[in-house]
Formats: structure tokens, C-alpha cells, sequence
């Protein structure tokens, strides 16, 4: 393209949106010319990590979950893109789900940063200066679960056969599954890391529960026509996803806590005192975004093949 086309282009631009171009091309002759460093705030990303102990694999820990909140904001970023899309066409919802799997990809592998990158013995001083800190709390990751499925997929295993009679999304978010890592469902009593995570996150939680509650993944799959329903390409994409967040990722989580919780020869709870073999072990659990996707068979045997 020539000088002279660019100019016209950018004065359109301008004028389109009802701007004088002139004073944006004169203010070009100012700006300063993009670096990395800035473009990217590499200063301040360098400045976000504050052990709280002076035990070096501490700092490891911390990058690694802001690496993952980082990650999670990208997922979010792709389902939000999907939720929006009105009349959403077979190729670009296949695309979307393909980068939030490679996101996941990228997630399951790096947990051997957190497996192998510190000392067992560091990591069991440092953990208790968390407390009631726990990855639990990652409200990202809670939004990415309410918006890949229905709420009733993600209710307590031990209260789905009644996910019906919780009325209203404010009733099913109090029995979702990752309540009962910080609830004692016998006497209603919370632990104090679930109470933080509520009086911090329960309004936006039940934003986001609102917001995708008829534009989750599972929403938008059973919005499309029968015949896009039964694309392959689309199949596979979407049993990848159900599979690498609710069996991969979560089991890699599971052995990692397991590799150092138990290291000692004698197990410990969470740092944020949660139950976290039953909290965390798909087998448990069974949290399925997309129960239509699967046989009665693999819907019965879900996360048995990791069974210990």
C-alpha cells in the first residue's frame, strides 16, 4: 500500500467516527515509539511478587499461579468471545475451543514447575505462612467452570440428585462442588478461607453465573442447528476440553498436592484446610461440562482409570 493510500485510509477512519484526522496525525509526530518493555509493563510485572517468608521457593510458588491467573484470564477471554457471538457459525466456535484447549495444554504441563521446581522440604515451611490462602480461591477459575456449563453440572455430588430443588442461581452457587472444600455440610459452618472467598467474590460470582447462565459453552452448543451438533471437528474439541479441565488438569493438581502433602509419610489438609482428596479427585466429584457428549459407560466410569 502507498503513502498516499495510508493517509486516505487513516483520514476516513477519523472522519468515520466524526474526528478531525489532522489533529491525530499531528499528534503522531509526538508519540514516542513503542518498546517492549513498556508495551508490555515488564517493570511492573517484575514488582508483583511478595513472599511473605524469605524461603526462595516461595517466590516459584507465586509466579506460578500468577502465571496461571494469566492463563485463565486468556480462557475467559476466548468463552466471552463465543457467549457474545449472536448466531455463532460451526468454524469460529471449533477455533475458539481449539485455543482454550491449547490454553489447558500449557496448564496441565507447567504443573511440573510446581511438582519438580521446589523443595518439598521449602515448600512445607513456607505453606504455612498462607494460610487460609488456598489456589481454591482463584475466582478466575470458578468463572471459567460457570461459564463453560449449566450450574447443575457443577452442584456437590452429594446433592445433585436434588439440584432441582435449589431455586434461583444464588441457592445452586451455595452447593456447588468447591463448597465442600471449605463448608462443613453437617452443622452449615464455613471455614474462614471460604468466607474470605464469598464476602470478596460471592456478588461477582453471581454476575457471572447471571451472565452465562443461557450463554455458557454447553448453552451454545445446544443453541446450534442439529446438524452443526453433530460435527465431528466440533465433538472432539468439546470432549477435549470436558476431559483436559475435568480430568487432566485436575488430576495432574491432585498428584502435585500429593507429592508433597504426603511426602512426610503423614498427610496434612490444604493450606486452606480443605479435604482435598474428595474435593479434587474427579472420581468423587464427576464434574462433566458436557454429560450428552459421553456414553453411559464413560459417564459411569469418569476419572476411575486414575483411580489409586
Amino acid at each position: 500500500m502507498s503513502q498516499k493510500d495510508l493517509i486516505e485510509e487513516i483520514n476516513s477512519k477519523y472522519k468515520d467516527l466524526g474526528e478531525n484526522p489532522d489533529t491525530y496525525l499531528s499528534g503522531m509526530r509526538y508519540a514516542k515509539p513503542v518498546n517492549y518493555w513498556d508495551y508490555c509493563e515488564i517493570d511492573a510485572l517484575l514488582t508483583l511478587q511478595k513472599p511473605k517468608t524469605e524461603i526462595p521457593d516461595e517466590s516459584v510458588f507465586i509466579m506460578y499461579h500468577q502465571v496461571n491467573e494469566l492463563l485463565f484470564k486468556m480462557i475467559l477471554s476466548e468463552i466471552e468471545q463465543v457467549a457474545k457471538t449472536n448466531n455463532i457459525e460451526l468454524n469460529f466456535f471449533v477455533s475458539r475451543l481449539g485455543r482454550i484447549n491449547r490454553y489447558f495444554d500449557v496448564l496441565i504441563s507447567s504443573f511440573a514447575i510446581m511438582k519438580y521446581g521446589m523443595e518439598v522440604e521449602q515448600y512445607m515451611k513456607f505453606r504455612d505462612a498462607l494460610t487460609p490462602a488456598s489456589g481454591f480461591q482463584s475466582v478466575q477459575y470458578r468463572k471459567i467452570e460457570i461459564a463453560c456449563t449449566d450450574l447443575n453440572n457443577l452442584i456437590d455430588a452429594r446433592y445433585k440428585h436434588k439440584a432441582d430443588e435449589f431455586v434461583g442461581l444464588q441457592a445452586k452457587i451455595d452447593n456447588l462442588y468447591w463448597q465442600a472444600a471449605g463448608k462443613n455440610h453437617k452443622t452449615g459452618e464455613k471455614s474462614l478461607m471460604l468466607s474470605m472467598f464469598e464476602e470478596k467474590y460471592g456478588k461477582e460470582l453471581l454476575d457471572t453465573a447471571t451472565e452465562y447462565e443461557t450463554k455458557n459453552l454447553r448453552a451454545v452448543f445446544n443453541s446450534l442447528s442439529e446438524e452443526d451438533k453433530q460435527s465431528p471437528k466440533l465433538i472432539k474439541a468439546m470432549k477435549a476440553l470436558d476431559n483436559k479441565i475435568n480430568i487432566k488438569w485436575t488430576m495432574t493438581h491432585y498428584r502435585t498436592a500429593e507429592h508433597y502433602l504426603e511426602s512426610s509419610g503423614k498427610p496434612v489438609a490444604a493450606t486452606g484446610g480443605s479435604p482435598w482428596k474428595k474435593y479434587m479427585h474427579p472420581k468423587y466429584q464427576k464434574r462433566i461440562f458436557f454429560p450428552e457428549l459421553w456414553s453411559k459407560e464413560e459417564l459411569d466410569t469418569w476419572g476411575y482409570e486414575h483411580e489409586e
